[in-house]
């Protein structure tokens, strides 16, 4: 059975490992949290290539011949250099949803949720210079933000006061339609909706990323069909208990979470800077 591996900076792509299993059981998955190195939105794109480049090479040690990189800002940094550096593996990154958000659009303007180095990256910036033509797009980098949700404080005031600074401005602009582009986002959509108008259209990303992952496997090239539900392993390099409380909420299952040591069980290509 093939294994398909999903990191993320953190509990994020936890998210987008929910709805991979539930739409494509047949698969064994391998996740990684690097929640020691969590939020990457404040790193230099170096770093971020770095760290992204040794979780790959502990991904495909663990027999991962798909990974997803369930990260948008891991993905704006690294998804070109890991493609050129690991040739053999198919690589699924995130792209800022910018394009079905215009199509969706009637008053031509919309927001985008996403750290500042998705925002200041050129995957971004070239999509919204692709697609985002007379169209107003208003941006917040919802500082705290990803932090909060690391500590699975999805309803807290804090958080309600991040999005409410963000979101406020934007709709005074007329928005009626906002991009999530950070995976972490979707589990405070229900925050999200209670500040935004029901009119406001609000895109999650991950639907886009599962239809990717089963088009891959439906080439048939590398990947057969499986009919029996594969296995979960989960993996951080932060504390367990941190992702334990998101992880309990999205899977019935109890999952065993394996503490990854930096310095000792991953091949690093550079030297990491802890915060």
């Amino acid at each position: 059975m093939i294994n398909i591996g999903v990191f993320d900076s953190g509990v994020g792509g936890l998210w987008i490992l929910k709805h991979l299993k539930t739409e494509l059981p047949g698969y064994n998955y391998v996740f990684f949290g690097d929640q020691a190195h969590v939020p990457y939105g404040v790193r230099q794109i170096e770093e971020i290539k770095s760290f992204s480049e040794s979780i790959v090479k502990f991904l495909i040690n663990k027999g991962c011949k798909i990974i997803v990189i369930a990260c948008n800002t891991a993905s704006t940094a690294s998804l070109e250099h890991l493609r050129k550096k690991f040739p053999e593996t198919i690589f699924i990154g995130m792209e800022p949803a910018i394009k079905p958000a215009v199509e969706m659009t009637h008053t031509n303007s919309i927001g985008v949720l996403a750290t500042g180095a998705t925002l200041k990256g050129k995957l971004y910036n070239s999509v919204i210079e692709r697609f985002a033509n007379g169209v107003d797009v208003s941006q917040n980098t919802c500082t705290g933000l990803v932090e909060q949700i690391e500590k699975g404080n999805l309803d807290s005031k804090k958080v309600y006061s991040i999005l409410e600074k963000a979101l406020k401005p934007m709709i005074a602009k007329n928005i009626d339609t906002v991009v999530l582009g950070c995976t972490h986002y979707p589990f405070i959509i229900p925050q999200i909706k209670k500040i935004v108008s029901e009119k406001v259209n609000i895109i999650d990303p991950t639907e886009a990323i599962v239809r990717q992952v089963s088009k891959v496997l439906d080439r048939g090239i590398l990947l057969e069909k499986h009919f029996e539900d594969g296995k979960i392993d989960i993996f951080t390099s932060g504390k367990p208990k941190m992702m334990d409380k998101i992880l309990s909420s999205l899977f019935t299952e109890k999952m065993n979470i394996k503490k990854i040591d930096w310095e000792n069980d991953l091949e690093l290509t550079s030297t990491p800077i802890f915060l």
